[in-house]
């Protein structure tokens, strides 16, 4: 049984464009290996190793993607909006006048430095199941913090 990748529409829309661009990327490939093999020997070859790695990245890269794509559960909108659950878009209030939003998603889609926090993760864990006015306490490797949650949509 294939794992099954939760995301949201964006993740996934996301993921499309980055294959299809990968996609059309692999003519441009072919071409470097195509022209670096004209330069004679292979094994001492810089220029045809560089465009053989370039291929099996952008190759895997794809093969990751499409896995994913087949294998995805769409997050719908909450059906609780009141309860902090996957695919809630969060605000925290911290001590003074500090606030931080997040959105909770699965683990593909997660992307911390953007406000996309999994699940899984030690803050996605302090959210998951808390309501509007909830006191939080998020412990990262860097500090332990306390927020209120503020609103949840």
């Amino acid at each position: 049984m294939n794992k099954l990748f939760r995301l949201t529409q964006s993740g996934i829309d996301e993921l499309e464009q980055e294959v299809t661009e990968l996609i059309s990327q692999r003519a441009a490939i072919t071409g470097r290996i195509k022209t670096a093999r004209e330069f004679g020997d292979l094994s001492e070859n810089a220029e045809y190793s560089s465009a053989r790695q370039e291929q099996e990245k952008n190759e895997n890269r794809i093969t990751e993607i499409e896995h994913i794509l087949r294998n995805v559960e769409v997050i719908k909108t909450p059906r609780n909006p009141g309860v902090v659950q996957l695919g809630s878009n969060v605000k925290l209030k911290g001590i003074g006048s500090k606030t931080k939003q997040f959105q909770v998603v699965g683990t593909v889609e997660a992307d911390p430095l953007n406000g996309k926090i999994s699940d899984e993760s030690p803050i996605g864990l302090a959210l998951v199941g808390k309501k509007v006015g909830e006191k939080v306490e998020i412990k990262t490797p860097a500090e332990t913090s306390s927020y209120t949650i503020t609103e949840i949509s």
